[in-house]
């Protein structure tokens, strides 16, 4: 575990005003290094930035400090930092011959915030650059900065106002970052104290209210206590043992994910969400939906997606290299690597899915339960979208077909209709509505549902507007009302068409 003090918060408004004042922030960052050299740093390759800092300017310098750990002259770091200060409470420390250069101890990566804040995110050494792809050979208790799974996470979760959240596993605390902008009581906890300073020095440096930091593990530390919002990025890998705290949950297989899902239920407030990422086993003999619906605590409507399934093999293979042990002598690795394979065997584990898990506290004795794959592209942030999910499950659990018939629906702004059909056709093979926002679904539809669906504006009942469809189709409208509410229902579950209110 990593032994090096963390720097203390007591001026990081100053540090701030400094950081501010050089450019240092994501927009300079791109103006600076350019985009391409800007997206390296995403993968862990710092040469491009390198090549684009050798100058002497003020952001120039912060970058190679904070951003790519390069010690620099300490005269270039008193021009553009509270120097006397930084070296005081911890932020940089004396390098080389008689003090002559100075280098930093924790890294520094600006982050932009969803309405152009400018926000700094504090994490080990190495460790903000790249995510997870950065943290190879760092002990057990390393603090990971950003990564891909950070800003999924952000971007999924509802983001309306609420009293009170909590982030349980906040590593370097931007989950919390994010609550304490709608929030206006954020908790956040890890099983790592140094986690628990990195994310006090996130908030304090970003200029964000102090978070109620506590240790523990999963829900221990809020035994009791219920929350309108909670999130979290747990330590989801499922591996053999728990050596990286960032993670191994230390639980067998995807038990980890399985008790914070299941225990989230008594923690819920009513209405409020739950977000999650997980990994969850493939199971031979198990349907991996059925295992995931098991997970669902009463009261409570979810939203399962699962975004890449890996086999066994890739997935150690994947989780080997983040740790480093791909560049360990040879035996040792294959030793690791059967570990690995030992413990999927074991458990019957054929493949591990990984997505996303929301919760939305009901109190429904009819809960509405997606559990879906999805791994096609996605427009984030999707925060919005899983509002309406779980908006349009209220409206469908009010209305029966009865009620449907006689409410009235527009298409969803962003939907078009593609015909499908070898060319120079009469008529089309079928129709597919398409969205170009949120999740991008597609959805293959009859010639009546489309006909339906681009009649919808809001001012016609859908019995009127079938019973429409039926004359000029030469159809009975009884059978046609009979056999339509279905595939409107499905169409409103997906988002093609939403329900319009009064009069």
């Amino acid at each position: 575990m990593s032994t090096t003090s963390l720097p203390a918060p007591d001026h990081s408004p100053r540090l701030r005003d400094a950081l501010l004042a050089g450019d240092f922030t994501v927009d300079g960052l791109l103006d600076l290094l350019g985009a391409p050299a800007y997206a390296a740093l995403a993968r862990s390759e710092t040469v491009p930035a390198l090549r684009a800092t050798r100058g002497d300017t003020r952001l120039e310098t912060l970058v190679r400090l904070f951003l790519l750990q390069r010690p620099v002259p300490a005269e270039r770091a008193r021009a553009v930092l509270p120097l006397g200060e930084c070296l005081a409470d911890g932020w940089v420390v004396e390098d080389g011959p008689d003090g002559a250069y100075v280098s930093a101890t924790v890294d520094v990566r600006p982050y932009g915030g969803p309405d152009g804040e400018d926000w700094f995110i504090v994490s080990d050494l190495g460790c903000a650059v790249g995510g997870a792809s950065g943290a190879g050979g760092h002990g057990e208790g390393v603090v990971l900065g950003v990564g891909g799974a950070s800003t999924t996470l952000a971007g999924l979760t509802v983001r309306t106002p609420v009293a009170k959240a909590l982030d349980v596993g906040t590593g370097s605390g931007i989950q919390a970052l994010h609550a304490a902008r709608h929030a206006t009581r954020v908790t956040a906890t890890d099983l790592n104290p140094r986690a628990l300073e990195c994310a006090r020095l996130t908030l304090a440096l970003s200029g964000e209210p102090a978070a109620d930091l506590r240790a523990g593990s999963l829900f221990e530390p809020v035994d009791g206590e219920t929350y309108d919002l909670i999130v979290s990025n747990p330590p989801f890998v499922i591996s053999p043992g728990a050596r990286l705290t960032y993670r191994d949950g230390g639980m067998g297989g995807d038990d980890l994910c399985r008790t914070l899902v299941q225990e989230t239920g008594e923690r819920l407030a009513d209405g409020g969400y739950a977000h999650f990422l997980a990994n969850w086993q493939h199971v031979d003999g198990e349907e991996w939906q059925d295992r995931l619906r098991s997970w669902v605590p009463r009261g409570c409507d979810a939203w399962i997606v699962q975004r890449e399934v890996q086999d066994v093999t890739r997935y150690a293979e994947l989780w080997l290299r983040d740790s480093g042990d791909h560049e360990a002598d040879p035996e040792t690795y294959a030793a690791r690597y059967d570990a690995w394979l030992d413990e999927f065997e074991a458990r019957g584990t054929r493949a591990v899915g990984f997505g996303w898990i929301t919760l939305r506290k009901s109190g429904s004795e009819r809960p509405s339960v997606l559990v879906e794959e999805w791994p096609h592209p996605v427009e984030q942030p999707l925060g919005e979208t899983v509002r309406a999910h779980f908006g349009r499950q209220d409206y469908l659990r009010d209305h029966d077909d009865a009620a449907l018939l006689t409410a009235r629906f527009a298409l969803a702004p962003e939907v078009v209709q593609e015909q499908v059909g070898l060319p120079g056709a009469e008529d089309p093979e079928h129709v597919v509505l398409r969205q170009n926002r949120g999740m991008r679904r597609a959805t293959k539809v009859d010639t009546v549902a489309a006909g339906f669906a681009g009649v919808c504006d809001g001012s016609l009942s859908a019995g009127r507007i079938l019973d429409a469809i039926a004359q000029l189709m030469g159809e009975d409208p009884v059978l046609l009302r009979d056999r339509t509410p279905q595939a409107i229902r499905l169409l409103v579950e997906e988002g093609f068409l939403v329900p319009v209110e009064g009069p």
